[in-house]
């Protein structure tokens, strides 16, 4: 079992211009290539009409892994298929060979209806849609959040977040592919009563640390909808073997009319540490380094 602590956080500085600067930005996915790291970003118009506040997905650059010099125009945008055409969210990334494998959500406000979404391409700012993932079905209604991981014993495996009694639950499904045809095998890790997470669950990031053990840094919240980020750990084959009483991080204290949302979006090993990146309020990016400790 690891013990993993918060060591810095930093709030996450992007250049860009209009409209991106205008925007609020969140789920931010970050990984490294090289000695250069490279992020899709959600980016969402404060507007006050919903149909105008619909998501569109940025991609930019770093040396440095915190400072991110963003291109213009959006990587993934609406379009005119009814699964992706009020927005296009919480992109997730996989390096595949030699093309990029980008899950993400995509939302029709007519219908209130999210689906999983696939996006292809040979390079990560010039994706083609492939289609859905995951669909939207009982019991697995609004598929979305997905992180996408190989598991020790070498299993391609897709956490992701779904409606289910009226509650966000946390599900798991398993492909010979990294692209599919997913078979979904259920709810992965259940809510705890009387705990920060007795609620709602959303997937998130899953890497293996140093210690070679794998870990997701999950979402968690309680039925007034405070998200936390927390941590479980899993073996070669996906069992849990420990999972955190206490949240990881909690986000500032909220101001009247905000959110009191902490979302953790992606993380990347980095010696014996590990990047964390989320966000905040659902407009503010960081980046948290956390320690890793054998207990």
């Amino acid at each position: 079992m690891s013990k993993y602590s918060v060591k810095q956080i930093e709030e996450m500085h992007l250049e860009c211009n209009d409209p991106l600067a205008g925007m609020y930005k969140l789920s931010p996915y970050v990984w490294q290539e090289g000695n250069k790291y490279k992020m899709l970003i959600r980016a969402v118009n404060p507007a006050p009409n919903v149909v105008q506040q619909a998501a569109r997905i940025y991609y930019g650059e770093s040396t440095d892994g915190i400072h991110f010099k963003m291109e213009d125009g959006p990587t993934l945008a609406p379009s005119t298929s009814s699964n992706d055409k009020d927005g296009c969210e919480d992109p997730s990334v996989l390096p595949f060979g030699n093309r990029y494998m980008v899950y993400y959500t995509g939302w029709n406000v007519t219908n209130r209806e999210g689906q999983l979404m696939l996006a292809t391409g040979r390079h990560a700012n010039k994706l083609t849609v492939k289609g859905v993932a995951i669909a939207s079905k009982k019991p697995y209604l609004n598929p979305k959040e997905a992180t996408i991981t190989r598991l020790q014993n070498g299993r391609w495996t897709l956490f992701f977040e779904y409606a289910n009694d009226n509650r966000s639950k946390l599900g798991r499904a398993y492909s010979s592919k990294p692209d599919g045809p997913w078979d979904i095998e259920g709810e992965f890790l259940k809510s705890r009563d009387d705990m920060w997470d007795s609620y709602h669950l959303s997937a998130g990031p899953a890497l293996v640390n140093h210690l070679y053990q794998t870990v997701m840094f999950y979402n968690g919240s309680n039925p007034q909808a405070h998200w936390r980020i927390g941590w479980v750990e899993m073996d070669e084959h996906g069992k849990i073997t420990a999972r955190s009483q206490d949240p990881l991080i909690t986000p500032p204290a909220s101001k009247p009319g905000e959110v009191d949302i902490a979302f953790a979006a992606s993380s990347i090993a980095v010696g014996n540490e590990i990047w964390l990146y989320y966000s905040t309020e659902d407009e503010k990016p960081f980046r948290a380094i956390i320690s890793v400790n054998e207990e």
